[in-house]
């Protein structure tokens, strides 16, 4: 079920009302049967993944609790973590392995005949898996006790607003408020609301009509200039954000407006002023799992600085192929993990030379200069993010560099023929205003306190929405990781 659908709009009102009307003892019934049939409106035989995901690590939570001994405990783990990602590696990576194998084995002349498996990717997979996954190494480190009640655990790994597209949440953080009583309160649901209706405004009216011209670009590079391309891939990088920090506004709100609070995945990142910094305001969720459950058992920095820099490519090669079965998204994560690795490399030569020029003293300059460093370089690595397959990133990547090349020389850019001049203003413009309120939101929210600023706001987004939004039913990019 999508959240900007006519389905989920019938849905949420009606699980909401019978939340709070229910006794409290009932509700956690309530919202693992909701959680369930959301899942199952994409395609109810894959809740049996849910359902094994949920056995196996409730199963093993409880027997490391019982083990005796760190060896045992270590078995228990193990069975999660390989019933869990082999599953994962079966319906999520097993063809673009075998793909990947063929055409080695075709590059040499070698016979391959292992065939492929028709499986449709669960939705939402790489999301619950690693949920559970931290579940698992939580209890196993002895960070949290084993949830008896096979329910609550349920719920947590199935909790309906964050089940495909996070945040990825820790049962630290969430299952304990499964155990308190929400009771009606009306400024949590307005509050939830306001967030939910940004969330709907980002996906609907920006991400969405951004997407018809991204993927006309994009799906048929080969037909459009340089310098469509290129505007194509800085609609992208909004698009991108709109459409996955949309999601998580109307996750964060949904869960909110019945009680509960989730994690902030998104703050902000186009306005970092490196990478390191980028990746702790982008999908936070997953940046620090991987930051707790991988970079820092492999040493983290406190190892020589060989193995630091071995430690963060490692990981970023992991995040890439955790977004998607394609070279595409390795070698996105790879430019990430390069990044990384040449700024702490170069760390105290760029010292340095910003002492020498004496540029140290124009602070300003320097952060804005930062800023656009950075989010030009994510804005490459986007390119390899969105591309359908390597040939078509390399492609983008050529025709955009032919383009400022040409442009420079003219000293003029050619004609955009992609979209209309107004509707490029009137994104943009969009665009600056929902930075200019997310970056001021807390100032503007003690204004927004007053009952009557509040409403108007509101009133004002609903009214954007309805006039230009794309109501198409456009699915959230992250669901098919």
């Amino acid at each position: 079920m999508l959240f900007n659908s006519l389905q989920f709009l019938i849905f949420f009102p009606l699980v909401v009302a019978a939340y709070f009307l229910l006794p409290y003892r009932f509700r956690w019934m309530l919202l693992l049967g909701a959680s369930y049939y959301f899942y199952m409106c994409w395609k109810p035989e894959y809740a049996l993944l849910l359902m094994l995901s949920t056995v196996i690590d409730y199963y093993t939570g409880i027997q490391m609790g019982k083990a005796a001994s760190r060896r045992q405990r270590k078995f228990y783990l193990g069975l999660s973590l390989s019933s869990n990602l082999g599953i994962l590696l079966l319906f999520k990576y097993f063809n673009f392995l075998n793909a990947s194998a063929r055409a080695a084995f075709d590059h040499i002349n070698v016979f391959y005949n292992v065939p492929m498996f028709e499986l449709l990717l669960p939705v939402g997979i790489s999301f619950y898996t690693f949920q559970t996954l931290s579940y698992s190494i939580d209890v196993y480190r002895g960070s949290i006790e084993p949830e008896k009640h096979l329910g609550m655990f349920a719920l947590y790994v199935t909790f309906f607003p964050q089940l495909v597209a996070g945040p990825i949440e820790r049962s630290t953080n969430l299952l304990p408020q499964f155990y308190r009583q929400h009771n009606v309160d009306r400024h949590r649901i307005i509050d939830g609301l306001k967030i939910m209706l940004w969330g709907f405004f980002k996906k609907i009216v920006i991400a969405d009509r951004l997407a018809v011209y991204v993927n006309q670009a994009y799906n048929h590079p080969a037909d459009a200039s340089g310098i469509n391309l290129l505007i194509a891939t800085y609609f992208f990088a909004l698009q991108i954000y709109c459409d996955f920090s949309g999601y998580s506004d109307i996750a964060i709100g949904a869960a909110k407006v019945m009680g509960f609070d989730l994690m902030e995945n998104f703050r902000q990142p186009y306005l970092s002023k490196s990478i390191a910094e980028f990746w702790q305001r982008w999908h936070i969720s997953l940046s620090t799992w991987f930051k707790d459950y991988l970079y820092i058992p492999l040493g983290g920095n406190r190892v020589a600085k060989w193995r630091w820099c071995g430690n963060l490519f490692l990981v970023f090669l992991v995040s890439g192929l955790w977004h998607g079965a394609n070279w595409t998204f390795v070698i996105w994560g790879a430019l990430h993990g390069f990044y990384l690795v040449f700024a702490i490399l170069t760390n105290n030569g760029r010292g340095k030379l910003l002492q020498a020029l004496r540029l140290h003293r124009l602070k300003g300059l320097v952060q804005v200069s930062r800023i656009m460093l950075t989010f030009h370089l994510v804005l490459f690595a986007w390119i390899f993010f969105r591309a359908n397959n390597l040939a078509d990133a390399f492609l983008i990547i050529e025709k955009i560099f032919h383009a400022l090349i040409g442009a420079l020389r003219l000293g003029a850019l050619p004609s955009v023929s992609l979209i209309e001049t107004r509707d490029l203003l009137l994104l943009l413009g969009l665009a600056i205003l929902m930075s200019f309120y997310e970056r001021w939101r807390w100032s503007l929210g003690v204004l927004l306190k007053n009952r009557y600023a509040g409403i108007a706001f509101a009133s004002l987004l609903f009214w954007v929405i309805w006039v230009w939004g794309a109501f198409n039913d456009q699915q959230f990019i992250y669901f098919q990781f």
